[in-house]
């Protein structure tokens, strides 16, 4: 299995993401981080299969309007951002060119 790692400005996705599920409905921002955390792990078999989008790779998340976007290294899996699809793509795109430099 792969080593996948979780870049700390992605851990802050999640836990923006928790906090927006949570203010619609409590319990459900427990619900979305645990689906997310999930998705994420298993990229440790499922890795570098899906498709590119602005340079990165996006798992689309099962349950949430949600793109994990990460990169392939020669050593791991390295995921940079947790975004909601349902923002403009031109502000996904500056958001993924920023965390990119």
């Amino acid at each position: 299995m792969r080593q996948v790692i979780v870049l700390e400005e992605a851990v802050e996705d999640i836990e923006r993401g928790r906090a927006f599920y949570d203010r619609q409905e409590s319990g459900v921002g427990s619900y979305f981080a645990d689906s997310i955390i999930a998705e994420i792990e298993g990229l440790g078999l499922l890795h570098g299969i899906h498709s590119k989008h602005f340079g990165f790779h996006r798992r689309l998340s099962d349950r949430f309007p949600f793109g994990i976007y990460y990169r392939e290294t020669s050593e791991a899996t390295e995921v940079f951002a947790i975004l909601d699809l349902r923002r403009d793509p031109i502000s996904i795109f500056r958001e993924l060119n920023k965390r990119s430099t």
